[in-house]
């Protein structure tokens, strides 16, 4: 008997997301026992202090200005010319690297780390990040017939350990014609590290040198989806200009994305924004890409392009969206420093937490900690190096006392 018509790439894939099955678990306790009582920190989204999604009310007002033929509307298979450009503004600000630039939508950032992946990378190949990770990155990969690896993200400083990356750059080009290198920064996913101007400098350095001493091609790929909520404005853009004039084997990619920024995260729009020395780089990026789009979802959704075009087209409403955004993430970060203080008081080590939605711990069996933690209503992620906690979705009144019950789960299962 015939039980699977599934070609032999995809035979066994089942999509089991940790997150999604951890905020189940939660949502079943809160119906129990209360939502006053459940600490549910699985949520990748910003919950204001009685525990509902945010959107920005200016975004809101905004979007509702929409008219219908704007929100029902094909757009461009690229993008809105007038998105793909002022895209760039809202990434870059005034920090807008030196070179030649382009932008193409994406569906949300996920669907620029598609692209890389397929048009990058060839089929076997190996695409490298930290051991600290969004869990979709290797999803993706493994989708696309590819395998992620990973380098150790921080040295025993508590600094982005480039030595590490270093060798397993060096390491993966004897193999391969190229590499690409997913580095989620700043406000990393999930740990919220920061990679300052000088060590994102460092990392171009090292990878130039590589795809000069092989012949070969490295390909970094930013992935900046918690941008706007990793500090000042401004000084969180400056990391943009270590990839000005990028040298020859080198070229950029940086995902932005408006499911965080914009607090729209079901509407699925984003750009991947190439950066290279060299204007011919740029141009087969702008085809290549186009073309996958096309070949994948074809166009996306066009009210949300024209959202943003007529938020930065309009410094009175950007200002006003921009005190928003300042609003929460003071105070994403007022619970974070709760959790940071009880954590150095309780000895639980963290993974240095810069700003964002997530602090990590790391755990030798995250799976079992997490479960321990349900007796105390505490629901949080399990991730490969250790768990996460979602600080933009626990209200400031549920932190305190929140990592003593983690170092006390911590003890019980590992000792």
């Amino acid at each position: 008997m015939i039980t699977s018509f599934a070609a032999p790439h995809a035979k066994g894939k089942i999509a089991k997301d940790k997150i999604f099955g951890a905020a189940a678990a939660a949502k079943v306790d809160i119906a129990k026992y209360g939502k006053e009582v459940v600490v549910n920190g699985t949520q990748g989204c910003i919950l204001d202090e009685e525990g509902k999604l945010v959107c920005l009310p200016t975004i809101e007002k905004e979007f509702r200005k929409l008219s219908m033929t704007d929100i029902i509307s094909y757009a461009p298979i690229a993008g809105l010319p007038e998105y793909l450009d002022m895209v760039q503004t809202a990434c870059f600000g005034v920090h807008r690297p030196q070179g030649y630039t382009a932008a193409i939508a994406t569906t949300g950032g996920t669907g620029g780390i598609h692209h890389a992946i397929h048009n990058y990378t060839s089929v076997g190949d190996t695409v490298l990040t930290s051991e600290w990770y969004w869990a979709a990155y290797k999803n993706l990969c493994l989708d696309n017939n590819r395998t992620l690896d990973t380098y150790t993200m921080l040295n025993n400083q508590e600094r982005f350990n480039i030595v590490a990356l270093d060798k397993q750059v060096r390491s993966l080009l004897v193999r391969q014609d190229s590499v690409l290198i997913i580095i989620n920064t700043p406000a990393h996913n999930p740990t919220g590290y920061s990679l300052s101007l000088q060590e994102m400098q460092d990392v171009v350095n090292v990878v130039a040198k590589c795809a000069k001493d092989t012949g070969k091609k490295v390909i970094l790929f930013i992935d900046v989806a918690y941008l706007d909520y990793a500090g000042d404005r401004n000084e969180v853009r400056k990391v943009f200009t270590a990839f000005s004039n990028l040298p020859d084997g080198v070229l950029a990619i940086v995902e932005y994305s408006m499911s965080k920024s914009f607090t729209m995260y079901g509407q699925r729009v984003g750009a991947m924004i190439g950066i290279s020395g060299n204007g011919e780089v740029i141009t087969e990026f702008n085809n290549i890409n186009t073309y996958t789009s096309r070949a994948t979802w074809s166009n996306i959704n066009r009210a949300c392009m024209q959202l943003l075009v007529n938020v930065y087209s309009n410094p009175e409403i950007l200002k006003k969206v921009e005190e928003e955004r300042s609003f929460y993430y003071k105070m994403t970060k007022a619970r974070a420093d709760v959790f940071m203080k009880e954590a150095k008081e309780c000895a639980l080590e963290i993974i240095p937490y810069k700003a964002g939605f997530f602090i990590s711990i790391p755990s030798k069996q995250p799976d079992a900690v997490c479960e321990e933690l349900h007796i105390d209503h505490v629901f949080i992620v399990p991730l490969a190096a250790g768990i996460r906690v979602a600080v933009c979705a626990i209200p400031l009144n549920q932190m305190s006392g929140l990592a003593a019950k983690i170092k006390k789960a911590l003890v019980s299962i590992e000792g």
